[in-house]
C-alpha cells in the first residue's frame, strides 16, 4: 500500500483529505467555547449555530454528489474548498447570530459538496486498487484529525480569530492546489440525465440502500467517541487521550488490518466482523467506566472501523455499478448522518439511564447482523467487482 505506488491524483486527493482535515479539526472543536465565552452567546443559540453547520452537510450530501456527477468532480471539489474558505474567514469576524448561520451554513454545503466528490474520483482513479487506496486515505483522514485539534490548541492560546484565519488560509492554498495540479478525472461519467431521474435510480437501487441502512449503525457507534465517551471521562486530559488512541489505531494499524483481512476474509465478511468489533468495544463499559475501559472502548472501535472502511467504500462503488458513484455516496452519507441523529438522540436519553453501552453493543450487533445477511449468496452479494 505504498501511497507512491499510486497515481500522482491519487496521491493528491489523500494529501488533500489530510489538510482539509487538519485545517477543519483545528477550528471546530473550539468553535462552541468561542460563542458561549468569547461572544456571549446562549446555549440554545450555539446549538443552533452548530446543528445548522451540521444539517447543511448532512442535508446536502445528496445535492452535492449530483453535482458532482453532473459538473465532473474536479470543479465540484475546487467548489467546496472556495466556499470553505470563505465560511472560516466569515467564522473568524462574525458576532451576530443571522451573519454565524450564514457562515455555518457555506462551511456546512462546502463539505456536502468535496466529500462526495473526493470518495468518487478516488474510487475512479485507484482503479482495481480501491481497497488499498481507501484504506491509506483513511490513514490520511484520522492523522488530520489527530493534528488539527493540537494546532489548534496552540493557536487559541493567541486568539480565536488566528484559528480561523489559519483554517481559512489552508483553504485557500487548497483552492489553488486543485486549480493547478488536480487533473479531471478521466474516468468520471457524468450524467444527462435529469436530477430527479438520477436520484430516482439511486433510491431504486435497493441492495445500495439496504446496505446503507445497516452501515449506519456503524457510524452511530463510531460517533460516540465524540458524544458518550468524553461525557464519560469528563476531564480534559482524558479527552485527548481518548483521540489519540482513536485516530492512532488507524494511522499506526489501518494498512496492516487491511492486508490482514484481505488474506483471510471476503469484503463482506471483513465488514461484518468489523462491525462486531466495533458492538463489542462497548462491552468492557458494562461493567466499569474507568479511563481504561473508555480507551479500550476508543481502541476497539478504531480497530473495527479499519476493519470495515476500505472494504465499504469500494461496496458502494461495486452496488453503482460505476453509475452515478458521488451521487450513491452522497446518498450514502446523508443515511449516515440520519443515523447519526437519531442515534445521539437516543443514546442522550438513555445516557442517566446505565443501558447505553448495551444499546451500542446491540446497534453493534444488529449492523453486523444485516450485513452478514446480505452477504448471504441466496439474497444480495456485496462482493465487490475487481
Amino acid at each position: 500500500m505504498r501511497w507512491v505506488s499510486f497515481d500522482r491524483s491519487v496521491r493528491l486527493l489523500m494529501v488533500n483529505q489530510f489538510t482539509m482535515n487538519v485545517a477543519f479539526y483545528m477550528l471546530m472543536p473550539y468553535l462552541a467555547g468561542h460563542l458561549s465565552d468569547g461572544l456571549g452567546m446562549a446555549g440554545w443559540t450555539v446549538g443552533l449555530v452548530l446543528g445548522v453547520r451540521n444539517l447543511s452537510q448532512q442535508g446536502l450530501f445528496l445535492l452535492g454528489g449530483t453535482l458532482a456527477d453532473r459538473l465532473g468532480y474536479r470543479p465540484v471539489i475546487i467548489a467546496g474548498c472556495l466556499l470553505r474558505t470563505l465560511g472560516f474567514a466569515l467564522l473568524g469576524f462574525a458576532d451576530t447570530l443571522p451573519v454565524l448561520l450564514a457562515a455555518s451554513v457555506m462551511t456546512g454545503f462546502a463539505g456536502a459538496l468535496f466529500n462526495p466528490a473526493v470518495r468518487a474520483y478516488l474510487a475512479v482513479d485507484a482503479g482495481d486498487r480501491r481497497v488499498e487506496a481507501f484504506a491509506l486515505f483513511n490513514v490520511f483522514y484520522q492523522a488530520g484529525i489527530l493534528l488539527g485539534p493540537l494546532i489548534g490548541l496552540a493557536l487559541m492560546a493567541v486568539d480565536f480569530r488566528l484559528v480561523c484565519a489559519v483554517a481559512a488560509g489552508v483553504f485557500a492554498l487548497l483552492t489553488l492546489l486543485q486549480v493547478f495540479a488536480l487533473p479531471a478525472c478521466a474516468g468520471a461519467g457524468r450524467s444527462e440525465a435529469g436530477v430527479l431521474a438520477d436520484w430516482r435510480t439511486v433510491l431504486r437501487n435497493r441492495p445500495f440502500v439496504l446496505f446503507a441502512c445497516a452501515m449506519a449503525g456503524s457510524y452511530v457507534m463510531s460517533f460516540q467517541v465524540y458524544l458518550a465517551l468524553p461525557l464519560t471521562l469528563g476531564s480534559s486530559g482524558g479527552v485527548t487521550l481518548l483521540f489519540v488512541v482513536s485516530g492512532g489505531v488507524a494511522v499506526l494499524g489501518q494498512s496492516r488490518i487491511t492486508r490482514w483481512a484481505r488474506s483471510r476474509w471476503t469484503p463482506g465478511q471483513a465488514m461484518t466482523w468489523g462491525l462486531a468489533v466495533m458492538g463489542a468495544a462497548f462491552l468492557p463499559l458494562t461493567v466499569t467506566t474507568s479511563i481504561g475501559a473508555v480507551l479500550l472502548c476508543a481502541a476497539l472501535l478504531g480497530v473495527g472501523t479499519a476493519l470495515a472502511y476500505p472494504f465499504e467504500m469500494d461496496t458502494v462503488v461495486a452496488l453503482s455499478g460505476g453509475r452515478l458513484v458521488a451521487t450513491h455516496y452522497g446518498l450514502y452519507q446523508s443515511i449516515a448522518g440520519v443515523g447519526i441523529t437519531l442515534g445521539n438522540l437516543a443514546v442522550g436519553a438513555l445516557q442517566d439511564r446505565g443501558v447505553v453501552w448495551v444499546a451500542l453493543a446491540c446497534v453493534g450487533t444488529a449492523a453486523a447482523a444485516g450485513v452478514a445477511g446480505l452477504n448471504r449468496p441466496a439474497t444480495t452479494k456485496l462482493q465487490p467487482h475487481g
